[in-house]
């Protein structure tokens, strides 16, 4: 290894901290599903599954955006480059990945189709997926069948259930991207035949421009040509904007050119289409025989224009256990005079050896590979967003007139007009939630600061951004519905990117620090109802976790203060106050707002015990545990209120709401010292939430007294500890339990693996299962308190076990069950593979390992989205944590 191949990428990601920097140009920006989402939702009634079906996708020109399988676009999302299949046998056109949605799958929406990202770098200099292809028919119709008849109680219906996958009869399609510079992209795609018998194989790599002409906004059309000549196959795009770009195509594939337009006759019976050959063009031509539907360019030609190309490679047969490739090359301009010579080899050989070098560590080979898988998925659910929520609203000019029930403030982000939205945003995941969540993305970001600290902080300050944050300080939630509210944890995660730097980045932590005043004082504005400091904030990300949905008012004049938001919003001042004590270093106007957020905090800490608008706080003494209340005020003024008994992951919150003051903060900011003391002294009763030791302090929500019953709750098997971390939903709720809420009864109870009631659309379950980004915090707070007790603080572990152990040693017991869930067992299988076909004894599901979206509380199996590297890569966080008071992966109990 040369002394470029170890810097290599370094030196291309220090080249590149803008978004458009050269090497971040091109990327896996392309989404895996863009049909069902809110944006392509033009329908009266609002329901995006219905109004943009899977079955219209290969024939209906999208608005917004583009999908397509292991693809990758341009920053811009302009021109896109995907793989497109065909066994033969399937009805359509393998162009995309195919799910169930919401209302067809019986646990909401969920996508039926393998493939893994295997490996990436930053600035996708080196990028490897793997798509997993039946060669019998695709079970479309048998899968929605299979779903249709499984009930909330069953497991989901997956592919290998078909048998589809049986005998390993499928093939393996490795799609790998190596730039030989910012704007000279070598692809090959191999694929290999696992089954028992020879098999037909049909490649199409397709090359396209995304829709912006039909829609009456802006008529420019950029041009895709083929051309046979010279003993070359090409394809040159003209692009206003990107300028001319020539794909060359290995070998002497037929070409075939359409156009990226809807199919109106086919679709809604139209008369005739806009344009002769539509989307579907190249679809009909191979598979449906159309001799009519596309161009196909002859030997030493040109196509006439289009914005739609394939390159037809055909395999009939490929011999069991044979590999076949298809290589292009995507270079900007007239092309390269050697597309296939030497130096594409050569440039697939040097930016694999410069992964491996970035990728190095000192980790053991099988933690070092859920690393590495970990931030390749992470890395790859990056996609381009483009929204402008004025123009869906109002519709577009060349379309039919937007549907009536868009013009009333009802509408669905009827009041987030300004948002205008055209980025690259890491997704929680690319197929079952390609749009971001605010409290998504700041996770995402953690484990970002360790490869990519540019972009982690480029994405963090764009969701406070003009364009995103609302005039009133609130930050967009998700597409589905931006005024919904996500756990504040923006300013936890800058402080994260923050400290995970050598050289400190102060200006990215002062931008940031600006734009979350305004969404703290949002917080305190709206979801402060009366000003008692318990604050309400609807489901808060956490779906079911309540026995009623939480985002609906109360009846009857009943109110919601909800434990978790009023220790969101405590753990907020913390963070807040944090980043304005590092700031005051170097800038003391920062000092007195420093003191502000200590009050804010210190106010919450005060309500949480024993005030608020009922004479209650959230901490229950009885149970020594924390819980929602609900309260009313009654005709004579007098409140009645009453806890929520249900031990939930609501209840654990209130241990994050912790911060160390350390002893240079007493030294250096001594008129915040002095303001803290006289708070202190003129108030006596808040002393309770400060302890100090070695000339620092530490400030916390929950006193020694209450921490440790509440953890003794959080360590207890028998509740909230499973074998592979904290649990949503203590486990003593395992028979159920009947709760009052607002004079009503309701039944709830522990349920530790997929969702069984529809609430949120039952798609996820925080009645039991693991969740990794509530676990990370969780592990992050005990890291808090054994930073202040300096291993003074001791806990049991497991609750009743006898054997006692620091914070610091508790926090390492959680990372190691969490991170088990990726290792092979003695078995060599992964809990997270549960009963699923990835956990069967054939090399080929063992290789790879899946990151979910949440985990069985019992037996660890990855549950949800299959495909949610997201906030499940924080495991690449926790296994390079150099805080570790042994070994990671090893018990220190």
């Amino acid at each position: 290894m040369n002394e470029h191949s170890r810097q290599a990428e370094r030196t291309r990601l220090a080249e590149s901290d803008s978004p458009t920097a050269p090497w971040r140009l091109w990327g896996p920006y392309l989404a895996g599903r863009q049909w069902g989402t809110v944006r392509e939702d033009y329908s009266a009634g609002g329901d995006a599954w219905t109004s943009f079906p899977f079955d219209h996708a290969r024939s209906r020109a999208y608005r917004w955006g583009e999908d397509g399988i292991a693809g990758i676009c341009d920053v811009h999302g302009f021109l896109n480059l995907g793989v497109a299949l065909w066994n033969g046998r399937d009805p359509i056109l393998k162009e995309r990945y195919f799910g169930l949605t919401n209302n067809e799958g019986n646990h909401g929406e969920d996508v039926k189709e393998h493939w893994w990202v295997t490996d990436g770098t930053p600035t996708h200099s080196w990028m490897q997926v793997v798509y997993r292809y039946p060669q019998r028919e695709f079970p479309y119709a048998e899968l929605r069948e299979m779903a249709e008849r499984a009930g909330r109680n069953e497991r989901e219906p997956e592919l290998s259930d078909t048998g589809a996958l049986d005998e390993n009869r499928f093939f393996d399609v490795r799609v790998g991207y190596a730039k030989a510079g910012p704007k000279d992209i070598c692809v090959e795609l191999t694929a290999t035949n696992h089954g028992p018998d020879p098999a037909p194989l049909h490649l199409l790599p397709q090359f396209w421009f995304r829709n912006t002409w039909a829609w009456g906004r802006d008529d420019r059309r950029p041009t895709l040509r083929a051309c046979t000549r010279d003993g070359w196959r090409r394809i040159t795009a003209e692009h206003g904007a990107l300028g001319r770009y020539t794909l060359h195509v290995e070998g002497t594939p037929t070409l075939l050119v359409t156009d990226n337009e809807t199919n109106e006759v086919e679709l809604f019976g139209t008369g005739r289409n806009p344009t002769r050959y539509t989307k579907d063009g190249i679809d009909r031509y191979v598979v449906g025989r159309d001799a009519t539907a596309c161009q196909v360019v002859g030997p030493d030609d040109t196509s006439e224009p289009g914005t739609k190309v394939a390159a037809w490679y055909s395999f009939d047969p490929v011999e069991p256990g044979e590999s076949v490739t298809v290589r292009l090359r995507l270079v900007e301009g007239d092309g390269h005079l050697d597309a296939f010579g030497p130096s594409f080899q050569d440039t697939v050989d040097q930016r694999k050896a410069e992964a491996d070098e970035f990728h190095r560590t000192d980790l053991d080979p099988k933690r070092a590979a859920v690393v590495r898988r970990a931030l390749a998925g992470l890395m790859w659910t990056k996609q381009h967003y483009r929204f402008r929520t004025a123009d869906w609203l109002d519709g577009d000019p060349a379309q039919p007139a937007a549907p009536t029930s868009r013009k009333n403030m009802h509408a669905r982000n009827a009041h987030w007009r300004h948002f205008d939205v055209a980025d690259v945003i890491s997704m929680p995941d690319e197929w079952e939630y390609p749009w971001f969540a605010a409290w998504d993305l700041a996770f995402h970001t953690v484990p970002f600061a360790r490869v990519d600290p540019a972009f982690a902080k480029e994405q963090l300050l764009l969701l406070c951004r003009e364009w995103l944050m609302h005039p009133n300080g609130q930050l967009p939630a998700y597409e589905w519905e931006f005024g919904d509210v996500n756990p504040p944890v923006h300013a936890w995660a800058a402080l994260q990117v923050y400290r995970s730097e050598e050289v400190k980045d102060r200006k990215f932590l002062a931008k940031v620090f600006h734009k979350l005043l305004l969404n703290f004082s949002w917080w305190v504005n709206r979801k402060d109802a009366d000003g008692s400091y318990l604050f309400e904030g609807g489901f808060l990300g956490m779906d079911n976790i309540g026995p009623v949905n939480r985002s609906e008012p109360m009846l009857g004049q009943w109110r919601l203060e909800q434990s978790d938001a009023t220790s969101w919003m405590a753990a907020y001042s913390l963070h807040l106050m944090q980043i304005a004590l590092e700031l005051a270093r170097y800038d003391e106007s920062y000092e007195d707002v420093a003191t502000k957020f200590v009050e804010h905090f210190l106010s919450i800490a005060e309500a949480s015990t024993q005030f608020g608008s009922g004479g209650r706080g959230i901490w229950d003494e009885t149970d020594g545990f924390c819980y929602d209340v609900v309260s009313r005020r009654l005709p004579d003024g007098h409140v009645e209120s009453q806890p929520v008994r249900v031990r939930s992951m609501v209840g654990l919150i209130p241990v994050l709401a912790c911060a160390v003051l350390e002893p240079w903060v007493f030294e250096e900011l001594p008129d915040f010292a002095r303001r803290l003391e006289h708070l202190l002294t003129k108030r006596p009763e808040l002393q309770q939430f400060l302890s100090r030791s070695g000339g620092g302090a530490l400030l916390s929500l929950l006193d020694e007294r209450k921490l440790r019953r509440v953890l003794s709750r959080m360590l207890d098997e028998g509740e909230f500890l499973s074998p592979h971390g904290i649990r949503s939903l203590s486990a003593a709720h395992r028979e159920g339990l009947e709760v009052q809420v607002a004079d009503q009864e309701h039944r709830m109870g522990y349920e530790p693996g997929e969702s069984r009631t529809p609430m949120f659309g039952g798609n996820s379950n925080w009645r039991g299962p693991v969740w990794f980004p509530t676990n990370a915090l969780l592990v992050e707070a005990l890291r808090t308190i054994e930073e202040f007790h300096d291993g003074r603080f001791h806990v049991e572990l497991p609750t009743r076990s006898t054997r006692h152990v620091t914070a610091g040693q508790a926090a390492d017991e959680l990372v190691r069950r969490l991170v088990a869930l990726f290792l092979p067992d003695h078995d060599g299988r992964r809990p997270a593979d549960g009963k699923r076909i990835e956990s069967t004894d054939s090399p080929l599901w063992r290789e790879h390992v899946t990151f979910s979206e949440y985990f069985d509380g019992d037996t660890g199996e990855g549950l949800g989205a299959t495909h949610q590297t997201g906030w499940t890569a924080l495991v690449a966080s926790l296994l390079t944590d150099r805080r570790q008071t042994g070994a990671v992966g090893e018990s220190n109990v």
